[in-house]
This record gives structure tokens, sequence and C-alpha cells, in this order.
């Protein structure tokens, strides 16, 4: 009923123009394939409002066509069902969906978006709107819905202990959780033993960043650290990306403190920052990476991370190229609008969308031409 009342009120013009305010406000021109200004993109709103736009149905079918005119294909609309599923989309383990809400502090706090139905979180009593306080004792305050959602997954039929807040003024409340999804692992690692040499090589390929890459990365290299690795093969071929700040925190294992890890441009000030490594690397020992032109995305962040930073060597071919930023954004009929908003330059400064990253070689190549790559960059590690 409430949903309905929502969308009842807001008229079918004033629909479109919301959806219109958002691409005025956040929409990368570099993304379009077509020529965009905001004087084209005001004439484009007299165009589209000129009449009365008599029902709902049609007012979504222009905003669709409104969308399609900018050329980007990552910018497009979402029906109220399709945007349903989308913002309850589960990578929790025990369905639900987090979303960060800045508060009053200047802070930000997790609350629920959406949450499956009989799920998990459902069926001990988490509801739409509750504020999560704690996993298993640690408070999440400030914590990224990312980093929130990784500290509640864990082996099917665990359980994880969580405090929410039921509401805005609600009681606080302790409950056990049993987790019945999860997402399996990404990483994949062995160790080979070079011919003719004493030494080893932890070979590791990752073929998503999801909600586990990196406690399942960490926990690999300590293996194959243990188990007498010298130095390291990591594999994103085939990569297509999935959640970026898992592989902005991958790429921050093997970087010093400070450096750069990514940058993000676009028209909001709060998409323009850099984000660095905040501590020193988990191993120092340099890489061999592995690309193609299906490593995409998150992967490319990792890649250019490591390579500008002289981490590692690139083996293979010009990587996908997929650099921009997409931001969701809900309007008041319960539809949405996927929009792009950003883009994500390298530490070397060079514009990932549309180019790809070029690898320092096209083959394997052999160790005493990765040791001289590496030296010039002044690494001397590898031995």
């Amino acid at each position: 009923m409430v949903e309905e009342v929502r969308a009842e009120a807001v008229t079918n013009e004033q629909l479109v123009e919301e959806a219109w305010e958002v691409v005025n406000e956040s929409f990368l021109p570099d993304a379009a394939s077509r020529p965009w200004s905001p004087e084209m993109w005001m004439q484009r709103k007299q165009d589209v409002l000129q009449g009365t736009i008599k029902s709902r149905a049609r007012a979504h079918d222009i905003i669709r066509k409104m969308l399609a005119s900018l050329g980007d294909p990552y910018t497009r609309f979402l029906s109220p069902s399709e945007f349903s599923k989308m913002s309850k989309y589960d990578m929790t383990g025990i369905g639900l969906n987090l979303r960060e809400i800045p508060d009053e502090n200047g802070s930000f706090k997790l609350m629920v978006l959406g949450l499956l139905l009989d799920g998990p979180a459902y069926s001990a009593g988490v509801r739409q709107g509750d504020e999560l306080l704690s996993v298993n004792g640690i408070d999440v305050k400030g914590k990224s819905a990312f980093d929130a959602s990784s500290m509640l997954q864990g082996p099917k039929e665990t359980f994880v202990t969580i405090k929410v807040k039921h509401g805005d003024c609600g009681p606080v409340e302790s409950m056990k959780v049993q987790r019945q999804l999860v997402t399996r692992t990404p990483v994949f690692y062995r160790l080979e033993k070079r011919e003719n040499n004493d030494s080893s090589v932890g070979y590791i390929h990752i073929t998503e960043f999801n909600a586990v890459a990196k406690k399942d990365l960490v926990s690999a290299l300590k293996r194959l650290q243990k188990s007498g690795a010298s130095y390291f093969v990591l594999d994103l071929r085939d990569n297509l990306g999935g959640l970026v700040q898992a592989g902005i925190e991958t790429a921050k294992l093997f970087l010093n403190k400070g450096d750069t890890v990514i940058y993000t441009a676009g028209r909001d000030r709060l998409v323009q920052k850099a984000i660095v490594a905040e501590s020193g690397p988990m191993i120092a020992t340099p890489l061999m990476l592995l690309v193609n032109n299906r490593t995409a995305s998150a992967s490319e962040i990792v890649a250019s991370a490591l390579h500008d930073n002289c981490k590692a060597v690139l083996v293979g071919e010009r990587t996908f190229g997929k650099g921009l930023i997409q931001s969701v954004f809900e309007l008041h009929d319960g539809s949405g609008i996927v929009v792009t908003v950003g883009k994500y330059v390298t530490p070397n400064h060079k514009d990932i969308n549309g180019n790809g990253i070029e690898p320092d070689y096209n083959r394997l190549p052999d160790f005493n031409e990765a040791k001289d790559f590496l030296s010039r960059c002044g690494i001397k590690e590898l031995s």
C-alpha cells in the first residue's frame, strides 16, 4: 500500500523530469557516443515534455528513449520489478542487501535496503529499513557495505550473530542467523617448481572479484609462501571484473603504503578522488600478471595498479577497456536508472575506458627478461 501511494504521488511528467535531472547533474559526457552538452540536454527535456504524458507506461518508454539518445550502453532504465530485483541482490550469505546512508555526524550507517523473503535474515526478524550495528560483536559503524557484507559471509549452515536497530526509533535486537547461501571461491592456486632451479612459483588464478576474493587470495598467498614460493604469477585472463571494491582491496595487498590504486574522475566532486593503499604490502615479491582481451573492469584496476607502481610485469594481450563507473538511482515510482557518472584513470593518468591496458610482453618472457624489466623499475628482489 505504501508503494502504491508513493507511485501515485508523482505525475508522469514529474517522473520523466526526475530522470532527466539525474542525467543532467551526474552523467559523464565522455561515456556518450554522440555529442552531449547541457544545452542539448535541456532541449531534449523541452522536446519530451511538450505534451501531456497520459500513462505511466508511456512515461517509462520516454525515459528509455531519452537515455538511449545518449549513446551510452551502460546508462539505462530499470522498471520497478527490475529495480526491486537489483536492490535485493544478496552478497551477504544471509539474504540481505546493505546500503551506506550518511548520518548526522558526517559518517554513515549501514541500512538494510532489501531482503530475500523467507531468507535467513528475514526469518530471524530483520526487516527493510533496519540499521545493522554489529557483526559477531564487531561494531560496523563507518564500515563500507562491502566490508560488512564480507564479515557476514561464511560457510553454509554456520551461524553469524548480528545486532540491528529496528526502524528509526525502534528497539535494538541481537540475533543469531544461520547462513544458507555461500559465494563460491574465485581463487585457484598451485605451486610450480622451476626447471633447473630450486625455486618455486606460486600460480594464482582469480576468475572474478566477488565478496570472498580478497579473503581467499590472502589464504592462497599464505599457503604458497609457506610451501616455498619465491615469486608469483597472478592470472586475470578472462576475468571480466565483478565487485570493483574487491578488486581495489586485492590490489592493495601488493602495494606500498601511499601508493595510488586508481583515480576516479567525473562531474560530481564526490566522484573525483584518488584511492590509495593505507598500509604496506602483504608480500614484496614482484609478480608476473597474465591478461587478455577479456580482462575487464575490476581486473583492469588491479592490473594497472600493480603495473604502474612497478609491482608487476603484464603479459598477454591488451585488456578489454571497461573503465566507467555507474550509479543506480531510484525514481519516485519505484523504477530506477543506471547512469554512468565517472571513469577510472590509472596511477600513470591513462584513461582505461575504450583503451585498455597494453601488456609489457605479448608472450611469456623468460626469467631473465622479467628480471631485467623489473630492475628498470628499480626492483631487484627477483632472484
